[in-house]
């Protein structure tokens, strides 16, 4: 099997080194610095600036279409011989957003629900993004599963970082 972990921003140096990832993938706002590790090629890292907002504000950026796309362009390509690593700001909702999004595409036999179930028994914390979630559920063909089942799993317990967390993905079909 192969990792996908979540973590907040102050955690990545540590969680990329303790898992030996080789993927990174950044959701957080757009003048945010993010030092990628050296272990983790250029071409391996995505950064999608966003705000952690569900919808319009002014000043701020709304996850978009735009985002999701890069998103799943980005894990598809992933060879999962190593394990991703995915974080935002606190590790709350861009980054389990991300995860989940993740979960369902590498694995569409997975039940919506029994992903988002499996986030909230790993992270107490964890809030995914409606938002990008909404955008998902149609580009994947969904049906609205994706929606519900982040709205079932509920609101996550309040900090100042999340519990980070990983999920098992299938490893990659040989083609």
């Amino acid at each position: 099997m192969s990792r996908i972990h979540v973590c907040a921003l102050s955690k990545i140096s540590e969680t990329v080194s303790t898992t030996q990832a080789s993927r990174l993938l950044t959701l957080i706002n757009v003048r945010t610095s993010v030092p990628r590790p050296d272990t983790i090629a250029p071409d391996d890292h995505l950064y999608l600036g966003m705000s952690d907002i569900i919808e319009p504000m002014v000043g701020e950026i709304l996850p978009g279409e735009v985002h999701v796309r890069d998103l799943l362009a980005f894990v598809q390509h992933w060879d999962r011989r190593q394990p991703l690593v995915i974080h935002c700001y606190a590790g709350v909702s861009r980054s389990t957003a991300a995860a989940f999004i993740t979960t369902c595409a590498l694995d569409p036999a997975r039940s919506e629900a029994e992903i988002a179930a499996r986030i909230r028994s790993l992270s107490p914390t964890a809030t995914p993004n409606i938002q990008l979630v909404r955008i998902a559920d149609a580009l994947l063909g969904r049906g609205g599963r994706m929606v519900d089942a982040v709205v079932a799993m509920g609101r996550g317990v309040e900090c100042f970082e999340g519990v980070p967390f990983a999920l098992d993905i299938p490893p990659h079909a040989a083609r």
